[in-house]
């Protein structure tokens, strides 16, 4: 959410920021709501003063036995006026608040303009491309090969795009979220979390998921099943004023995760590239201000050390203007190689996104830290990112540890979690 001091002191800077997002809002259309609410703000404190006036020149006039109708007769039209007025100021700043929830955070300086992904900019690129002597297959063709992987069974059970695993590959999401795990918390000194996968609508706000994106989720009851853990975890600090000696705070998560992704229709219908329901292990890092350039520098090696731990060759983006998500001022991409994509040539397919929201999510969930030194009340900034998405971290250790007689070289970091070193067809164990 946006602070209106800011859009006071800088339109034309808030006017720009939006159009490099592609918003069609300028800070004129915001501020004349804000002067109007300003203005009603002024009138209901001048007639309540006039009223509280009149209200005690009243009583000194009685004390006097003095005539006091004219100031009876005064407040009297205060209190019937008054309502209307506070109706309309608060019809009013509900409205602002709708206008600002609904767009997005400012973009950092550094973040290429762009339209989409295709203007997104390549840091790095790790890791050995495997080879192959035969036409690699995709996860769905490798898993079904073992016996592990049933999509049908899913459509059975849920509909179009669940899946079932079974065997290994059962036992390997688990091994997948465990190193995870066990990395991010041994390695890094993140703290393991199990939150709620049922949030309310304000934890959804908090975050930016509501109320912009309600179309995306999915909704039981009064309550909204989580896209990813970053709701919970970061509406952990929600309403709260920290020590700044406690930051950063710096929680991980798996969990399962649910999007109808309404906005992706057509899109990565085959396999587990894209489904309704996932599994993830999520990055949350709440900070000092001026720690949070460095935060995401950190978190983003995080995430590559899980990548560089399974041998997956992958790319780093920086992603443009056109391609941040709502919340973030700047967002890294990580790219895992898919050898089985694309009809065997491979390619590129995200598997986790790194992103610093800055102030943004803290003004909305009012998350704030104290000063040590000067005792100043300020927000926190806040970053979140996966480390890594499970699913998709499944596929690349299929697709690029895939051989010739339908078996599957696990990553060594692995073997342990697995009792094995390779996967098997069911028929074979």
């Amino acid at each position: 959410m946006h602070d209106i001091r800011f859009i006071r002191d800088h339109p034309e800077q808030f006017t720009a920021a939006m159009q490099r997002r592609s918003v069609a809002v300028t800070a004129d259309q915001i501020l004349d709501i804000d002067r109007k609410r300003r203005a009603l703000q002024s009138a209901i404190q001048d007639m309540q003063s006039r009223r509280n006036a009149a209200s005690k020149h009243i009583g000194a006039r009685k004390a006097k036995g003095e005539d006091a109708d004219d100031l009876i007769a005064e407040v009297n039209r205060i209190k019937a006026e008054l309502p209307e007025l506070e109706n309309e100021e608060m019809a009013l700043a509900e409205t602002l608040d709708g206008y600002l929830l609904e767009l997005p955070n400012i973009l950092d300086e550094s973040v290429p303009d762009g339209v989409d992904e295709a203007d997104n900019s390549l840091i790095r690129t790790v890791g050995t491309i495997p080879t192959f002597n035969f036409v690699p297959q995709d996860h769905v063709a490798i898993g079904e090969a073992l016996g592990q992987m049933d999509f049908a069974l899913g459509a059975k059970l849920a509909g179009a795009r669940f899946v079932v695993l079974s065997g290994q590959l059962a036992r390997l999401e688990r091994a997948l979220a465990s190193f995870m795990l066990d990395t991010h918390t041994q390695q890094f000194g993140y703290l393991e979390t199990l939150p709620p996968a049922l949030v309310n609508s304000k934890t959804m706000t908090g975050t930016g998921q509501l109320p912009k994106f309600a179309e995306d989720l999915y909704k039981t009851d009064d309550k909204w099943l989580i896209p990813t853990a970053e709701v919970p975890l970061t509406n952990i600090v929600a309403d709260d004023i920290l020590e700044a000696a406690r930051l950063p705070l710096r929680m991980t998560a798996y969990t399962q995760c649910f999007r109808s992704e309404a906005g992706s229709a057509g899109r990565d219908t085959r396999g587990m590239i894209r489904q309704h329901q996932f599994s993830k292990v999520e990055l949350v890092s709440i900070c000092h201000p001026d720690h949070a350039a460095d935060e995401l520098e950190r978190m983003t090696n995080c995430a590559e050390t899980i990548l560089q731990s399974l041998e997956l060759p992958y790319r780093v983006i920086k992603l443009c203007s056109g391609d941040t998500g709502f919340s973030a001022q700047q967002t890294y991409d990580i790219e895992v190689w898919l050898a089985g994509q694309d009809d065997g040539r491979g390619m590129y397919r995200e598997i986790s996104s790194c992103s610093n929201c800055g102030p943004f999510q803290a003004r909305r969930m009012r998350a704030r830290f104290r000063d040590g030194e000067s005792g100043e009340t300020r927000f926190v900034h806040t970053l979140n990112g996966s480390g890594l998405a499970v699913g998709r971290t499944l596929i690349a250790v299929l697709e690029n540890g895939q051989q010739s007689d339908g078996s599957v070289v696990l990553p060594k970091a692995l073997h342990s979690y697995m009792g094995t070193d390779r996967l098997q067809p069911m028929a074979s164990n």
